[in-house]
């Protein structure tokens, strides 16, 4: 795969990262109720969960790909449907005031809760389906393709989440969530990127 085709996988899978969600939600209440190590085994735990999500996908990407590349088309064209969808959906939230609450999860094994978050969370394996057969091509190995942007994605959520555990362990207090106002800018500014990857991805 080349090198622009990377790069641009990583803008777009960016958004979905950094925009407040079920696995950040639990990673910060993790490090905020006990410590950065808990947070980064909370982080662990959810990247653990999206390598299954990976080798399910990767596997069935293949299949598909094998079996008929019109099928695999319509899948691409679904999963720019899809993107445009999400994007359109954080743009909605970022226009609605909300309270950001943090679940209220025990410290006990934050890697095996984080494992169980990503795996039983079935829009992880919908953004694998949508976002990976935007940048995969017919003549290339496609397990190969999807393994490699997976490790990509992966590589992204482990940075993010523990920067992120660290951050949060070292200045944590009752109100250490983000505001809605930070909140807002941040789903609305991810929205907006998702729109316009789906743009130009339909028009490739």
């Amino acid at each position: 795969m080349d090198t622009h085709a990377l790069c641009l996988f990583a803008i777009t899978v960016l958004p979905l990262i950094c925009a407040p969600g079920p696995d950040m939600l639990f990673i910060v209440s993790q490090a905020m109720s006990g410590s950065a190590g808990a947070g980064l085994r909370a982080t662990a735990g959810v990247c653990a969960g999206y390598v299954v999500h990976s080798l399910l996908v990767g596997a069935g990407l293949a299949a598909i790909i094998a079996a008929s590349p019109v099928i695999f088309e319509s899948l691409r064209w679904a999963g720019v449907a899809y993107l445009f969808y999400l994007g359109l959906q954080l743009l909605r939230s970022a226009l609605t005031p909300q309270s950001t609450r943090l679940p209220e999860i025990h410290i006990a094994r934050p890697f095996r809760k984080g494992l169980l978050t990503a795996l039983l969370n079935p829009k992880g394996m919908m953004i694998y389906f949508a976002i990976l057969p935007q940048f995969m091509r017919h003549d290339q190995p496609a397990a190969a393709q999807a393994f490699m942007l997976s490790a990509i994605f992966i590589g992204l959520c482990s940075l993010i989440y523990s920067a992120l555990s660290m951050v949060v362990a070292a200045t944590r207090t009752e109100t250490g969530m983000p505001s809605d106002r930070r909140r807002r800018y941040v789903e609305g500014a991810s929205g907006a990127v998702l729109m316009a990857a789906a743009v130009k991805l339909a028009r490739n």
